[in-house]
């Protein structure tokens, strides 16, 4: 949250609206959480709330990419590139693959009707680092 104020402060004075948009609107979403909580958040919960933001932003380009809409493109990229700088680095799909592995030893898995309980298993490990989607991939493959 430090970094965030101070990487504000600077958008402020270099008068980079597009930047200082972008930030105040995660930081709001933070404070929001925080409010909803009822507590400080932890860097859990705001790596949820970031990836949340990166979510809904992918998904605005993507709709913006099927309608042609170029001009609204540019922006939700630019966007996409400010929040990539608070975002962990992503994991491989090797080291996916080997944290999905190691979640299934763990919970002792072994069909789809325990895909359930592999996913919630992993998703904290992999919070902010892996898209829902592909975790979603790699334990059904390996529980089929």
């Amino acid at each position: 949250m430090d970094r965030l104020n101070e990487d504000v402060k600077r958008a402020l004075k270099a008068k980079d609206k597009k930047r200082l948009s972008v930030l105040r609107g995660v930081k709001s979403s933070l404070q929001n959480e925080a409010i909803k909580e009822g507590r400080e958040l932890q860097e859990q919960d705001a790596l949820s709330v970031l990836n949340r933001e990166w979510k809904q932003r992918k998904e605005s380009l993507h709709e913006f990419e099927n309608a042609g809409r170029d001009d609204l493109t540019e922006e939700i990229e630019k966007e996409l590139a400010i929040l990539s700088e608070y975002m962990p680095e992503s994991l491989s799909e090797e080291e996916l693959d080997r944290i999905v592995q190691e979640t299934i030893t763990e919970t002792g898995a072994s069909s789809g009707s325990d895909m359930g309980t592999v996913m919630s298993a992993v998703m904290p490990k992999v919070q902010g680092r892996a898209d829902g989607k592909l975790v979603n991939q790699f334990v059904r493959k390996h529980l089929t």
